[in-house]
């Protein structure tokens, strides 16, 4: 399984972007999809996620401003509005699959697309 974030890049406080990430290979399901982000000299850190069912959960730091969604099975994307300085990191989205029906094992393994740089300048 291979994850493929897209859609960072610079823009000004107060702006807005929109992250893509894109699953491929051979799998059954995506039980979540998550995004988290990591700035400079920080730890990787989640920022919201959306399970199967479309529940989603976010972090107190961008709720009301960040949005995940999906539009299938193998594609999620965080809409980022209100942009902040502070939002400056690298995210990476995340996936959470079920490779295989029926093999315990298989059943739920964690996957990091490659990061995308996202920088907000005051």
């Amino acid at each position: 399984v291979q994850l493929q974030a897209s859609g960072g890049g610079l823009v000004q406080a107060g702006k807005s972007l929109k992250l893509g990430c894109t699953a491929s290979g051979s799998f059954t399901s995506i039980n979540a999809m998550s995004w988290y982000r990591q700035a400079p000299g920080k730890e990787r850190q989640p920022v919201a996620h959306i399970m199967s069912d479309g529940h989603t959960t976010y972090e107190d730091f961008v709720k009301g401003r960040f949005t995940i969604s999906t539009n299938g099975v193998k594609n999620w994307y965080l809409q980022m509005n209100d942009l902040k300085p502070e939002d400056t990191a690298v995210y990476y989205c995340h996936a959470n699959v079920k490779l295989f029906e029926g093999v315990e094992w298989a059943s739920a393994l964690d996957y990091w697309g490659q990061g995308t740089q996202v920088t907000v300048s005051s």
